[in-house]
């Protein structure tokens, strides 16, 4: 959930898309011919290949800003420039998906370690001829906790999560993203036509996963609802509640209006939320990003020997994030998967203030694999 960076600097006029990736050679035979693939060999027919160099550098901090400071013609140039890489990798990810859901959907889909999904449950429907399943149709929205950059190591769940299920997963995340912003004007007519078009391989989309809020309370806004420093009270007590109260409201509005258009336009796709994990406050940032978390507490006078104290902060913090999303699960067909806790709380846990570390993202996507087991048993290995 790194927030984005907002540095801009001047420069000549540069391509506005990403190179499609090349096409891989496949062994395997032509889409339509043949028997069910795994993931593996459905992307290698599509040629999905990695994110473009020159995407792989969004949102980790950019190039340094000239030191008389870049114009503003400049900064308008850099900020469309960064749009239209991102759209460009936008595509990319949907054309990559669309082509490998596509041979999946046509050839049926085998479990990755080779074993027929059928034994799962003998005689399913959803079972086809030559040990195939068919595969769960997902698509994802949220922040660096689904999109964390590829080049650090694996990235974050999704790209986890898909190894593990089989399937491709429509990645329509993007680090740094908050809920406010997601389901702003923008983002939101992003969100509808995905939903209103289904799957583009064919079919409403079975899955929305849905990681956000993290972004909302963190970074500068904190230090409006982190109190100063007063070794007389409890450190939790340092959450001005009211503020923090109002700031939640701006989250939940957002979670509320996601559930009634997924309710208006795609009423059968099942929401899956999360509610991250107890994240530490010790001053890491990643490429030149962050700290989101330290800062405030230092300005508030919280002192360096007691990292406990900011520590329970934070804790409450999510805590009653987390508490906020569970409440949305009232609504049908809306399930939350508890992270809280599953990290063990030690800075070897996480990569930096806000996300987990490789093996972290592991543990993540084991939780978001067994969750889909459960709602999905005859589709998920």
């Amino acid at each position: 959930m790194a927030k984005k960076s907002k540095k801009a600097t001047s420069s000549k006029p540069r391509k506005t898309a990403a190179k499609a990736p090349k096409r891989q050679a496949a062994s395997l035979k032509p889409a339509g011919e043949g028997g069910p693939v795994t993931l593996a060999e459905a992307q290698a027919l599509a040629g999905a290949g990695a994110p473009s160099k020159a995407m792989r550098r969004v949102g980790a901090g950019g190039a340094a800003t000239p030191a008389a400071g870049p114009s503003p013609e400049a900064v308008a140039e850099e900020r469309e420039h960064l749009k239209q890489q991102q759209d460009a990798e936008r595509e990319r990810r949907l054309r990559e998906y669309t082509d490998t859901m596509t041979i999946m959907k046509q050839r049926g889909a085998r479990a990755p370690d080779g074993k027929a999904l059928a034994k799962a449950r003998k005689g399913s429907a959803a079972v086809r001829a030559g040990g195939s399943f068919k595969p769960l149709q997902v698509f994802a929205e949220g922040d660096s906790w689904f999109d964390y950059p590829p080049f650090l190591f694996h990235g974050g769940i999704i790209p986890r999560l898909q190894d593990r299920l089989g399937v491709p997963i429509l990645n329509m995340a993007s680090a740094g993203d908050e809920v406010r912003l997601m389901l702003g004007v923008e983002e939101r007519k992003r969100l509808i036509k995905t939903l209103v078009d289904g799957c583009p391989a064919g079919e409403p989309w079975d899955v929305l996963l849905f990681s956000g809020g993290g972004n909302d309370i963190v970074d500068n806004p904190m230090a409006l609802w982190v109190r100063d420093w007063d070794p007389t009270i409890d450190p939790k007590h340092h959450l001005d509640s009211t503020r923090f109260a109002a700031a939640l409201a701006i989250v939940r509005a957002g979670y509320e209006d996601l559930i009634a258009l997924r309710n208006k336009l795609s009423p059968n796709t099942h929401i899956v939320l999360h509610g991250y994990d107890f994240a530490i406050p010790d001053g890491r940032g990643v490429c030149g990003l962050g700290p989101w978390m330290k800062p405030t507490f230092d300005l508030h006078g919280f002192p360096e020997t007691n990292r406990a104290a900011s520590q329970a902060v934070v804790t409450e913090m999510l805590r009653q994030f987390a508490a906020m999303v569970k409440s949305m699960t009232i609504a049908a067909a809306v399930t939350y998967i508890e992270t809280q806790g599953t990290l063990a709380p030690k800075t070897s846990s996480w990569h930096n203030e806000l996300h987990p570390s490789s093996d972290g993202f592991d543990k993540f996507a084991d939780k978001f694999q067994a969750h889909l087991k459960e709602q999905f048993p005859d589709r998920v290995a």
